[in-house]
């Protein structure tokens, strides 16, 4: 499989990646994966970059295809390369409600890469957390107050791209403070964040 990645393909686009991916999906190749996995360590960096851009895009399409690898993402969460770093966020992200357990068992990992991390990192780990909180009450417990205490401090331009990510776990439990949360920072955004953020709570 590694013979079909971009970078040995000779080409500076993402296209072999997703094609590799799309493949993977379509015939549910559990040694394929595998072998892209094992490419994640890879002394080559574009291999694994390419590796990451195949899994995540697979766990897009099929995250049970990518789910038994949770423990290699989070582990990725502290490469060097920043490519692998939001990669991985985004494996995550796609299979946390699968895997929720083993994410939730190695949450400080999570959270710091959350606190260091780039936009896509962060953007990510938003629904990495507000799947957890979903999974479980003790997981809801310890994860919901780091998530609004998120609303309260984050970038206003932020606020409602959270905030959707964040509505998926929101419950009659929750609702309350989650509201709040964000009607006390509403008048801090344009009219087209607040009028996407109006439209979110008027669904719930």
């Amino acid at each position: 499989m590694i013979e079909y990645l971009a970078s040995k393909l000779g080409r500076n686009d993402e296209a072999p990646n997703i094609e590799l991916a799309v493949k993977l999906c379509d015939t549910m190749d559990a040694d394929g994966v595998r072998e892209i996995v094992e490419g994640l360590q890879s002394k080559e960096k574009g291999v694994a970059s390419d590796c990451i851009k195949v899994l995540y895009e697979a766990g897009q399409r099929k995250p049970e295809l990518i789910a038994t690898y949770a423990d290699v993402f989070v582990t990725g969460l502290g490469s060097k390369n920043n490519r692998i770093v939001w990669g991985s966020m985004t494996a995550l992200s796609y299979i946390a409600p699968l895997a929720a357990d083993v994410l939730y068992a190695r949450l400080p990992e999570i959270i710091a890469a959350y606190e260091k991390g780039s936009v896509i990192t962060v953007d990510n780990s938003i629904s990495v957390f507000a799947f957890l909180c979903k999974a479980k009450a003790e997981y809801m417990a310890r994860i919901f107050p780091m998530l609004l205490d998120h609303l309260d401090n984050c970038r206003a331009k932020e606020i409602p791209q959270h905030a959707e990510r964040i509505a998926l776990c929101i419950d009659s439990q929750n609702k309350e403070a989650f509201v709040e949360a964000l009607e006390a920072r509403i008048g801090e955004l344009t009219p087209a964040q607040s009028g996407r953020v109006k439209k979110l709570l008027k669904k719930l």
